[in-house]
């Protein structure tokens, strides 16, 4: 067994939750009076002493006045669904769980109420916060769970604390500011010794068959992961830095790097509900934002949008990529870019997945040039293999699947025990199913994925789930759905291939494919668009075992792609 660790020293990892490692524990390590948060639409800031006594306060809330005002009463364990956007009010709810010795279920904001649903029941979410545009979304979940219209409402307790928003819509509910500011815990909810394995935060990964999975980050992983991290992220400094955050919280990127990392080093977070090209460079410009996490698109927004000529960014000083594979000449454009307007900046990226909290590999801005295109080194208390498909480990400089084991790495996806057995191997191994490689340096490179998943821009799509939704159409008797690169877009898109019942051809074909298009985007989440384009064949690839042969259609689209290449889906802005 070939087993490689960091080149850093273990790092000691405190036995305790993770509000006590950071408002306890780590605390004093800056000034309370020191911005935490800061909304840049209003300029509402939260110090970090504010904060505590806010998550406090939340948490007695969510333990008391909500069980005065709903029936319904919220005890340790229990699950909290957020289910919204990127808001000054996210520190205050999430942190204010896990003071309360509650679990936090982010939901992805794009979802449907279908969607919803089985998020709502996997995890066992008793209530769900939620931002008051998203209410409707809420509500029909609730009644396809068989609530009357009166008990969802009490399921409810609507964002409405420093978060615009129309007072009409959110009359009748519980609101955050009938539970925020009407008491206060003395001490948050402690969790010591093996109590440090209770899971605290449940956000989803889909996996390559079946529905999403939850993922059970508990509270030793979260600690973990913070102290692990610390040696591997560029110096701050907490009276000079500041961080500009889009990555969604209802995203493991954002709840656990936004929220509790940034906070661990003292740097401000000036929180955005999403990305916007300009909006993003009016923030840098008036907070002096030196630092940010990004996405892939995020590189094609500077290197294109007219805005980022236009604004002072000669404060940034770094750029860290995450949640899908970053390429080399994307960093190089970037930087380019960047540099004729003045501001140097590094660019670096790290990898992991939900199921490891979720970084493991980091490359340090030393070697962002020399290791373009790496993901970096693994991270301390970690271990990593590579592993050929026998279960033998490779030779050095081979590719393999990359396996990891550690502290950080999730206790396991909650109630499939199916799904559990084929991540871990019997000593805890958890196989990501990425094909990496290592160089004699130890510098770590993502060259394939055996999983099937779809990353689009980050978010993961499960061609299985979109197989299932295609197949309820009365005229789509057989569906296969698979991955194209967008070089455009830096990112997969779903490319769906389809059998019709009566063999459409030509334009007839073409014409229903782009209808499917349109049928797909009132069922499904806006990330699981088929934006790579459907195709109508006459029959889909499969193995003797009934098994769809993805190679065959991959093939197929490249040859497709060749003579109709695609077009890209930005008007010069990247969502995430």
């Amino acid at each position: 067994m070939r087993i490689y660790k960091s080149n850093v020293p273990d790092q000691p990892i405190a036995e305790e939750s993770i509000f006590t490692n950071l408002f306890v524990t780590r605390f004093n390590q800056y000034p309370t009076t020191h911005p935490a948060y800061i909304d840049p639409s209003s300029g509402f800031t939260i110090t970090r002493g504010e904060l505590k006594q806010l998550a406090l306060s939340a948490a007695w809330g969510l333990r008391h006045e909500y069980g005065k005002l709903s029936g319904i009463p919220l005890s340790r364990g229990d699950t909290v669904m957020i289910f919204s956007p990127n808001s000054i009010a996210w520190p205050v709810m999430l942190h204010g769980i896990f003071a309360a010795g509650l679990r936090a279920t982010p939901a992805n904001v794009a979802y449907t109420a279908r969607e919803v649903e089985h998020q709502w029941l996997d995890s066992g979410a008793k209530i769900a916060y939620v931002e008051p545009t998203l209410i409707p979304v809420v509500l029909e979940t609730l009644k396809l769970l068989g609530y009357s219209p009166a008990e969802a409402k009490k399921r409810i307790i609507a964002i409405d604390w420093h978060v615009p928003h129309d007072k009409k819509s959110v009359e009748g509910f519980i609101k955050m500011t009938d539970i925020v500011g009407k008491g206060s815990l003395e001490e948050e909810e402690k969790f010591t010794g093996k109590q440090v394995d209770e899971t605290v935060l449940l956000c989803y990964s889909s996996g390559t068959t079946g529905k999403p999975k939850g993922v059970e980050s508990t509270h030793r992983n979260v600690v973990a992961l913070i102290a692990i991290a610390d040696p591997f992220y560029p110096v701050t400094y907490h009276d000079k830095d500041v961080l500009l955050g889009f990555v969604p919280c209802f995203h493991i990127y954002g709840s656990v790097k936004l929220m509790q990392f940034a906070f661990f080093r003292g740097v401000p977070v000036v929180i955005m509900p999403k990305f916007d090209p300009i909006e993003f460079c009016k923030a840098i410009e008036r907070y002096k934002v030196t630092q940010s996490l990004i996405v892939p698109p995020v590189c094609l927004a500077i290197i294109h949008h007219p805005a980022f000529s236009k604004y002072n960014l000669k404060s940034l000083r770094f750029l860290i990529s995450g949640a899908a594979p970053l390429s080399g000449s994307l960093v190089k454009a970037t930087v380019a870019k960047l540099k004729s307007v003045g501001a140097t900046v590094v660019i670096s990226q790290g990898y992991g997945l939900t199921e490891t909290t979720p970084t493991s590999h980091v490359l340090d801005l030393e070697h962002y040039l020399s290791k373009l295109g790496s993901v970096g080194r693994i991270l301390p208390n970690l271990e990593a293999r590579l592993v050929r498909e026998d279960g033998v480990d490779v030779e050095e400089g081979q590719p393999g699947e990359l396996w990891l084991r550690g502290p950080s790495v999730m206790k396991g996806y909650l109630n499939n025990p199916a799904a559990n057995a084929n991540a871990f191997t019997k000593d805890r191994w958890f196989k990501t199913g990425d094909v990496a490689t290592r160089d004699p340096e130890g510098f770590f490179y993502i060259v394939d994925r055996q999983k099937e998943l779809i990353k689009f821009k980050g978010f993961q799509v499960p061609p299985a789930e979109l197989e299932s939704v295609l197949l309820t159409h009365p005229e789509i008797v057989d569906a296969a759905v698979i991955g194209v690169y967008s070089d455009l877009d830096a990112t997969e898109l779903p490319r769906a291939y389809i059998v019709h019942a009566k063999g459409l051809k030509g334009e007839e074909a073409k014409k229903f494919a782009e209808g499917v298009k349109g049928w797909m985007q009132k069922r499904v989440a806006n990330h699981k668009y088929l934006r790579g384009g459907v195709v109508v064949i006459d029959a889909i690839p499969k193995s003797a075992a009934g098994k769809i042969i993805r190679r065959e259609l991959r093939d197929r689209a490249k040859e497709e792609l060749k003579k109709e290449p695609l077009v890209s889906i930005r008007s010069v802005k990247a969502k995430l």
